[in-house]
């Protein structure tokens, strides 16, 4: 059950609002990393969003999405694949991701994953990602991840992206832990050869 993991969130009210703040209107190609059984798709398709792609290695956590969303799951383009390896055959205004960057402890892993980045992501596009911040924990799910702080994160995506803004959280696990997160929303500014 979704419900009962430490990430889970009913409601996903910073990254919405992230997504809100670029102005882009219901037509905007929007890709969710790591997406699997987030809600975040369920709001977006609410709100009128009609260009929603969910990537996650997991067949089962898309499968609770699937299933959650009935009919309205054929309206969400759904990649069963690595981020690190999938190259999406298409551009995305919008990049969100709140579960995948900060288990890549490896900075190898790290640069594929700007790569993959910078694949997706037109000049222009926005990039909102969501890492475990430099209180948050050492370890989720049992997996060592890499915290961040805002100068970390901008470093590690490198300066095709422009910071437009970052926000902490303090997320409240479904059993009464916190854990703090770090939001940061960017802006593709230029592109280097990657």
């Amino acid at each position: 059950m979704p419900e009962l993991l430490t990430w889970y969130q009913a409601h996903p009210e910073i990254s919405l609002s992230f997504i809100a703040a670029t102005g882009l209107g219901s037509d905007a190609a929007i890709v969710d990393v790591g997406g699997g059984s987030s809600r975040l798709v369920d709001h977006l398709l609410d709100g009128g969003y009609a260009n929603l792609t969910v990537l996650d290695l997991s067949s089962i956590a898309t499968g609770y999405a699937r299933q959650r969303l009935g009919d309205r799951a054929d309206d969400v383009t759904w990649v069963e694949e690595d981020v690190l390896h999938h190259r999406f055959d298409t551009t995305f205004d919008v990049w969100h991701d709140r579960a995948v960057f900060h288990f890549l402890t490896d900075p190898d892993d790290q640069q594929r994953y700007v790569a993959r980045l910078c694949d997706a992501v037109p000049i222009g596009g926005h990039v909102i990602i969501a890492t475990f911040g430099l209180d948050g924990p050492e370890t989720c799910s049992g997996l060592p991840v890499q915290r961040y702080g805002p100068d970390a994160l901008s470093q590690t995506l490198g300066a095709d992206f422009g910071l437009a803004g970052f926000q902490d959280e303090t997320h409240h696990t479904p059993t009464g832990a916190t854990q703090q997160f770090l939001y940061g929303h960017f802006r593709r500014v230029s592109r280097d050869a990657h």
